[in-house]
């Protein structure tokens, strides 16, 4: 199985819908996905995921199921934090100095949650034990059931399958795939406006395996369009 997960393309968050921009990107994505085909599309039950997903399902014919756990809406309850100006923002927004301190980098996956910047954020356990459970369940129903931090292949599968989504869940659901701790992925990760991961799926029935991440991040799509590449708007690369 293939897994291809895309972020949202670049959105006008007041109306939770795309931008002219963030239409020619999400356009761009369903280009590049008909290239090979997928079989299955997904996406978070928010306008601007949704809207991205569907140039994709209109050129393959497929209908977009919607998966709930993939909100930001609801990460956003979970990894924000209060900063120095009153604000509340996702923690991934923290200075890297702040999170990657010589107490954090010693911290593993048994106690993470024990690193001083988690003090004050919302609800990191929850969150993350929440995205991950619901995984769980996602990739059993596609024939993986998860070992620790490895799957058990119940029913392989030679499905490719796309999923639209966000940023901020996004990091935190990269920690899981990849079985990086998260304090490591969340400040070094970041996820450009229909950015696309891709993880292979591989391995026989009964085999023990691990996601491999083919892609990280890609955003070729919107290169082959002659889209401006630009970092949340930003940054030219």
């Amino acid at each position: 199985m293939l897994l291809y997960f895309i972020r949202h393309g670049d959105p006008d968050y007041s109306t939770d819908s795309l931008t002219p921009l963030g239409r020619r990107q999400a356009e761009a994505v369903a280009h590049r996905l008909a290239v090979c085909g997928v079989d299955k599309i997904y996406a978070s039950p928010l306008g601007r995921a949704q809207q991205t997903a569907e140039p994709t399902a209109e050129m393959l014919r497929l209908p977009v199921n919607t998966e709930d756990w993939t909100s930001e809406n609801t990460a956003w309850k979970e990894f924000t934090t209060v900063f120095p100006d009153g604000k509340r923002r996702w923690i991934f927004a923290l200075p890297v100095t702040d999170i990657l301190t010589d107490e954090t980098v010693n911290l593993t996956w048994d106690n993470w949650l024990d690193a001083a910047f988690l003090k004050d954020c919302a609800a990191p356990q929850e969150g993350f034990e929440r995205i991950k459970d619901a995984s769980d369940d996602f990739f059993m129903r596609h024939g993986y059931e998860r070992e620790g931090r490895f799957y058990r292949v119940v029913k392989g599968s030679d499905e490719r399958i796309a999923i639209f989504a966000h940023g901020g869940f996004g990091t935190v659901w990269l920690s899981i795939l990849l079985g990086i701790p998260p304090h490591f992925v969340f400040p070094t990760f970041s996820i450009p406006h229909c950015g696309m991961s891709i993880f292979e799926f591989g391995g026989r029935d009964g085999d023990l395996i691990h996601p491999n991440c083919l892609a990280l991040n890609d955003t070729g799509a919107a290169y082959a369009d002659r889209l401006p590449l630009r970092y949340n708007n930003s940054i030219k690369y």
